[in-house]
C-alpha cells in the first residue's frame, strides 16, 4: 500500500468518486481524476491503478445503459481504437516516466483544440464519408490516449457529441466503448508493470468512492435535458484539460 498522507488520500477519494458519476451521468469528468491520480502517484503507476477502477465504474454504466448503444458507431471506431492502443503500448514501453507525465500535457493539448472546434464539427451532421474520416481520427487519438493517460473520454465525447446522439444513447454507446477497451487494456498494462500489488490494494480502499459516485450518476441522469448535458461535458473537458497541464 502506498504511504500517502491524509491530504492525497482525501484528493484520492475524490478522484475515485469522480469515476463513478462520470461513467453514469458526466462523461469527461474522469480528466479530473487522471489529474489528481498523476499528481499523487507516479505517472505510469498511476495509470494502472485509475484503469482498474475506471473499469469497476463501467460495470455500473453498462448495466445501467447497456440497451441503448450505436453498436454501428462502436464497429466504425473499433479498427482506428485498436491501432491508437498499440501505438500507446508501445509509447508506454520506451518512455521514462518523466515523459508520460509531460506527455500528458502534449495530450491535453489536442484534447482543448478538439473541444474548441466541437461546435463547428456539431454544427455539420456527420454522413458516411465525414463519419468514416471521423471514426479513424478519433478513434485513433481516443485509443492512444486512453491507453497512455486513461484520457480518452474528452476525445470519445466529441466524438459522440459530433454524431449527435441524444443523452441515454450517448452514455450507452460510450459505457459500452470503455468497457470493452478498458478490458483490452488490462493484458497490456500487466506486461507493463501498470498494475501490481500496491495498485490492487489501493483500489480496493477507493472502489466504494466509485460506487458511490456511479449510483449518485445514475440519478444526475434522469434529470439532465440535452442542452445542459452538452455544455456539463464541454466545460469538464475544458476544465479538467487546463489543470492537467499544470
Amino acid at each position: 500500500m502506498p504511504d500517502l498522507s491524509t491530504i492525497a488520500w482525501g484528493l484520492l477519494v475524490v478522484a475515485a468518486f469522480t469515476v463513478g458519476i462520470s461513467k453514469t451521468s458526466l462523461p469527461g469528468a474522469s480528466i479530473l481524476s487522471v489529474a489528481i491520480f498523476a499528481a499523487i502517484l507516479p505517472a505510469k503507476q498511476s495509470t494502472g491503478a485509475l484503469l482498474l477502477l475506471l473499469i469497476v465504474a463501467d460495470m455500473f454504466a453498462v448495466l445501467t445503459y447497456r440497451r441503448h448503444a450505436n453498436w454501428p458507431a462502436l464497429l466504425r471506431l473499433a479498427p482506428a481504437v485498436l491501432v491508437g492502443v498499440v501505438l500507446g503500448v508501445a509509447f508506454l514501453a520506451f518512455a521514462p516516466d518523466q515523459w508520460v507525465k509531460r506527455f500528458i500535457g502534449v495530450i491535453l493539448l489536442v484534447l482543448i483544440a478538439i473541444t474548441l472546434f466541437r461546435r463547428r464539427v456539431q454544427a455539420q451532421v456527420l454522413d458516411g464519408g465525414r463519419h468514416r474520416v471521423a471514426a479513424a481520427s478519433y478513434g485513433t487519438l481516443g485509443g492512444f490516449t486512453t491507453m497512455v493517460a486513461n484520457a480518452g473520454g474528452p476525445v470519445m465525447s466529441m466524438y459522440f457529441l459530433a454524431s449527435r446522439f441524444e443523452v441515454k444513447e450517448f452514455l450507452g454507446t460510450a459505457a459500452w466503448f470503455f468497457a470493452l477497451v478498458n478490458l483490452t487494456k488490462v493484458p497490456f498494462s500487466i506486461g507493463l508493470g501498470l498494475i501490481t500489488v500496491p495498485e490492487l490494494l489501493l483500489d480496493l480502499v477507493l472502489v466504494p468512492a466509485v460506487v458511490a459516485g456511479a449510483l449518485l450518476g445514475r440519478w444526475l441522469a434522469q434529470r439532465l435535458n440535452q442542452v445542459l448535458f452538452d455544455r456539463i461535458v464541454i466545460t469538464l473537458t475544458i476544465v479538467g484539460a487546463v489543470y492537467l497541464l499544470f
